[in-house]
């Protein structure tokens, strides 16, 4: 890269802001899509200003520019070899207005959570795409995103009330002031003129004109929208729909303010099989009679592919050869209406020829698991492609009279070229269907067949079928060559004159909606070599990325694997060079800052846990010496323990942020007729009060427990197994098991411990039946207390290990039992405290509670309450605000 752009880059926007070392740039060389390329520079732009200052750099350098922000894009939008700039982090605010009918942005809000602002107000967004809790409105608003309910009335087009854009110029305007199109006319008068030119045009083109007038009748977003030149008078309000599926190659949106609809909470879904592909499209027109909002069609291969998780009909992988199911879901704002919908539902599904009879269901756990199914569908098949493939994805649609013989079509498509692991699955209500296939891409002649097969697959959707080659992903890379395949000539050159005259430079993300080359969507792919069996069935989704607690410091699980892999292309290319770079970078961001807290399993549709691979790594990265220093310090547990706790009480007594010192282990209880084992947590041992609550509380309910001997040298083994030193966690929690086998009868009691992430490493490593002392006190001993006062308001952070072993609705009993109101955090994450990672790398918990401090704060919240001592320490440093453990609280208002 060029010192001299690099420089004016920085002097742009901020010196740390400008992201231009190998692994740094490596790290966000990929996308959700089959595309990798490694930009030049990432910055991470902070506003609107410094968005301007960047356009002038790359227009004085000719270099392009593209915008990211959730890097979901399955199109390959979000991916360049220019200018990255990523519009997420820094861009993270919203207001819901009007009592919650429209909803204003900043384009890095995930899209699920603008929607949990909404929910209060019994409101959503529009366009509700599967991958709402990764993707965020900025790559909504540029790819028009819809999704199974949303259709085309409730798409990004349709619900945009205004929006403020910068154009490539550096020129800003916001639609919604009452000079905008004034204020256009005299900042861009040639882009004013040439709308207004470019609109009568259309007008004057009678075919064509009525030709656009159909395709928008379904979802489109091949190309440019140009129903904006025929919808609206304004430039203005031309150019800020016409900016919605642009892909940010015309300008950027930096806000937008949108009209929310009505959220129906009451549903009522069902899972209907039938014989074959052809039979379930069929049966879409009467679900849409009925007024059914949601229609989601799988063909068998799907099915297969989720047969196995949990919450989908049993015997999905040995359905008859050719079958399909349709998920059908009917929503009302209440019961009522729900019941209207129901019937009609119910009266449609009557009148079909089932594999087998099927029912809907109001059980919102069994039609919360059939959703979950369904949109980890494209994870699920990545999981399970062969080694050194990549994964596409494509989406078409079709008039939903031909869909029936278009789904038949793309199945002998699939097979007349050899992608025998296709599966078929989509939005069937709106003839909109996805497919997904694996495709190897080292080898020159697999490329050439995927060629082949795409040029039948346009035949197909255009020629025979009049179909949309992009429904509401974008155009992207992928699709860039046969826009005009699609539209015709005369429209591609409407639209080739609506980028030059937003974008005369052509800096603006050239690629993806015009084709750089006649084969520019069959180069630069990704390949992906084995790194560890832990992460090679990663797809690079991202839909980890919003739950990493390192995401806004160094790395996500999915750039921490990207990376790998780039290593693994370099060592087998020899680039040995290229190899030490990545290395010389690789330890702080790579290993040091991540939690490998799991979470990034429990948003992946697969359950890829990086963490898993980030501690193993540490492991091999340990000396002999220090593998068997560790091990001695297992095998003399309880010095280790007293060393920490006499560590803790100088540090506090000093005025170091530190919470009083721990309380000796308990002594030994065999207590007649006890219904558990209690084991305290070594971090009761080294923070905490003079009382145990879990004692305390089981005490005062007339519950027996027992109390193991020898609890000094007990632990769970976690201290020494995230740090990778496997062999130490062995020897103390096998010691520790042997004495709570033993106490607790060989099984027969079930032991309780008193901390979530030391009751999830039990849980995970030991044959043990382990309870969190959360749950254990919600079932045994809230019943039998009385709450004899009540604290007033206190805010809940559901810990990690809390969201791993399920006990969201045991914490929020015990809160609201404890409280007259309780708010759990919008924002909840990882505190990324890990264990004592929060003492080492304080800034991995400065950053991962960035954004629920800001919430504590904002709302004032005076306590906050957790189920586990050290994430109270990092939530309580990072709010200012204390953080006690909830069964302390309960342990003080029920004496």
């Amino acid at each position: 890269m060029s010192p001299a752009l690099l420089q004016d880059l920085r002097g742009a926007t901020a010196p740390d802001r400008v992201l231009a070392s190998d692994l740094e740039r490596v790290a966000f060389a990929s996308d959700a899509s089959m595309y990798h390329l490694v930009p030049r520079a990432v910055v991470l732009a902070k506003d609107d200003a410094e968005v301007a200052a960047i356009l002038a750099v790359a227009r004085r350098y000719a270099v392009p520019v593209t915008f990211r922000a959730a890097g979901t894009s399955l199109s390959g939008q979000a991916v360049t070899d220019g200018i990255l700039v990523e519009v997420a982090r820094h861009w993270r605010s919203a207001t819901v207005e009007d009592g919650g009918r429209r909803l204003r942005s900043r384009p890095g809000m995930l899209g699920a959570h603008l929607n949990a602002l909404l929910a209060p107000h019994q409101t959503r967004l529009g366009p509700d795409p599967s991958s709402l809790a990764a993707c965020t409105l900025g790559g909504i608003l540029a790819n028009n995103s819809s999704g199974p309910c949303s259709g085309v009335e409730q798409n990004s087009y349709h619900t945009l009330e205004s929006l403020t854009f910068v154009l490539p110029s550096g020129v800003r305007i916001d639609t919604a002031d009452r000079d905008a199109d004034e204020q256009l006319r005299q900042r861009a008068p040639e882009l004013h003129r040439g709308l207004l030119a470019l609109r009568t045009e259309l007008l004057g083109s009678p075919t064509l004109r009525a030709r656009v007038e159909r395709k928008y009748r379904t979802k489109n977003t091949t190309g440019y929208g140009l129903n904006a030149l025929l919808d609206y008078e304004r430039p203005i309000d031309i150019l800020a729909h016409a900016l919605i599926g642009s892909e940010g190659t015309l300008a950027f949106i930096s806000e937008a303010v949108l009209r929310t609809v009505p959220l129906l909470a009451h549903t009522s879904s069902a899972f209907l099989l039938f014989p074959s592909v052809h039979g379930a499209c069929e049966a879409i027109v009467p679900f849409r009679e009925a007024e059914t909002q949601m229609v989601e069609l799988l063909d068998e291969a799907s099915l297969r592919a989720i047969a196995h998780l949990p919450g989908v009909p049993r015997g999905l992988a040995d359905l008859p050869r050719g079958s399909a199911a349709l998920l059908v879901q009917a929503q009302g704002a209440d019961a009522e209406a729900l019941g209207d919908r129901e019937r009609a539902a119910i009266e449609a599904t009557g009148r079909l020829s089932l594999l087998a009879p099927g029912g809907f269901t109001r059980d919102a756990r069994q039609q919360e698991r059939l959703i979950h199914a369904r949109k980890g569908l494209y994870p699920a098949v990545g999981g399970r492609r062969v080694d050194g493939t990549t994964l596409l994805l494509e989406d078409v649609a079709f008039p939903v009279e031909r869909l029936a013989a278009a789904a038949v079509d793309l199945q002998e498509l699939f097979r007349r070229h050899g992608y025998d692991d296709a599966v078929i699955f989509g939005h069937a209500k709106d003839g909109n269907l996805h497919f997904l296939l694996t495709q190897p891409v080292a080898d020159a002649a697999q490329v050439d067949r995927y060629a082949r097969f795409l040029d039948d697959l346009v035949d197909l959707v255009v020629h025979r079928h009049d179909g949309a080659l992009k429904a509401e992903h974008g155009t992207g890379r992928n699709m860039a060559a046969f826009v005009e395949t699609e539209w015709g000539g005369e429209a591609v050159a409407m639209m080739r004159r609506l980028k030059v005259l937003c974008d005369p430079d052509g800096v603006l993300s050239p690629g993806v909606i015009f084709p750089a080359s006649p084969r520019a969507h069959l180069e630069h792919l990704k390949s992906v070599p084995a790194v560890g069996v832990e992460v090679d069935r990663c797809v690079e989704c991202g839909y980890c990325e919003p739950v990493c607690p390192s995401r806004a410091l160094t790395l996500t699980p999915r750039q921490r694997i990207v990376v790998l892999r780039e290593r693994a292309r370099r060592v087998a290319a020899g680039d040995r060079a290229g190899v030490a770079s990545l290395d010389a970078e690789w330890t702080y961001p790579g290993l040091d800052t991540c939690a490998a807290d799991g979470l990034c399993a429990t948003a992946c549709p697969v359950e890829i846990d990086t963490g898993a691979l980030v501690t193993r790594l540490r492991g091999e990265g340990r000396s002999p010496f220090a593998r068997g220093a560790a091990t001695l310090g297992a095998e003399h547990y309880g010095a280790l323990v007293g060393l920490g706790r006499a560590a803790t009480r100088i540090g506090h007594a000093v005025g170091m942020d530190l919470p009083a010192a721990g309380r000796r282990a308990p002594a030994a209880r065999r207590a007649p007729g006890a219904i558990a084992v209690y084991f305290p947590s070594c971090m009761g041992r080294v923070f905490a009060g003079s009382t145990d609550p879990v004692l305390a509380l089981a005490e005062r309910a007339g519950v027996a427990l027992r109390v193991p001997d020898g609890l000094g040298e007990a632990c769970c083994g976690l201290s020494f197994d995230s740090k990778g030193l496997a062999e130490a966690g062995r020897v103390v929690r096998s010691r520790t098991e042997a004495r709570l086998t033993e106490v607790s009868e060989g099984g027969r009691l079930p032991v309780v411990v008193d901390g979530s992430s030391c009751a999830l490493a039990f849980h995970e490593k030991s044959s043990l039946h382990v309870l969190d002392s959360v749950a254990f006190a919600r079932a045994h001993l809230l019943p039998r207390l009385t709450i004899r006062r009540r604290i007033p308001d206190a805010v809940l952070h559901v810990t990690c290990g809390a969201i791993h072993l399920g006990l969201t609705d045991d914490l929020k009993a015990i809160a609201n039992a404890v409280a007259d109101r309780v708010s759990v955090l919008a924002t909840n994450g990882c505190c990324g405290f890990a264990g004592d990672r929060g003492f080492t790398h304080p800034e991995l918990t400065a950053s991962a509670t960035a954004p629920m401090a800001n919430e504590i704060r904002s709302a004032g919240y005076p306590l906050g309450l957790t189920s586990n001592l050290p994430c109270g320490i990092g939530m309580a440093r990072a709010t200012g605000i204390p953080f006690r453990h909830i069964l302390e609280v309960l342990e003080e208002v029920t004496r």
